[in-house]
């Protein structure tokens, strides 16, 4: 005779249910001591039923156990919480990254255009305030330019008088 495959549902029959919680916890109890005997394992089971009874089996003692869950526990949310603080990082790193290739292909475009390359797709307004900027560069290149000739004729003046 072949045993059925069980739904998984809530069984409704309340007579029903607790011969099979029954059946059932006497089962995983069992499978929990051959865990811990035959894999040398150590394993904790609570189970409370519904009418609020405990149920407990335990390799070693159960408080230990215990203890030894929630520091595994405490460390690995440590570790979780490093985890995520990488990730942001990490999230924070390649945004910066993308932010920086835009400037730098924008910076490469105005480089271009100052040079007089790539100026197809330029519209006239585009045009007009590129010439502007170029034009106050030049006023401020030929102030400088000015500025250093003045200072070395005064230099050489100052070297002939001597």
């Amino acid at each position: 005779m072949v045993r059925g495959k069980t739904q998984m549902k809530r069984i409704e029959n309340a007579a029903s249910r607790q011969v099979a919680f029954s059946k059932r916890r006497n089962g995983l109890l069992k499978k929990a001591f051959e865990l811990s005997v035959l894999c040398d394992a150590e394993v904790a089971l609570i189970i409370f039923s519904t009418r609020g009874k405990l149920y407990e089996f335990s390799s070693a003692s159960m408080s230990k156990t215990i203890e030894r869950y929630e520091k595994r526990e405490k460390d690995n949310t440590g570790i979780n919480n490093k985890l995520a603080a990488v990730d942001q990082n990490t999230q924070n790193v390649k945004e910066d990254a993308q932010s920086m290739a835009k400037k730098i292909e924008l910076l490469e475009n105005s480089k271009q255009k100052l040079l007089g390359n790539g100026l197809e797709p330029c519209s006239l307004n585009e045009l007009n305030q590129l010439e502007t900027n170029l034009e106050r560069s030049l006023s401020r290149i030929r102030e400088r330019k000015n500025l250093l000739f003045r200072q070395q004729i005064e230099k050489l003046k100052q070297e002939l008088t001597i």
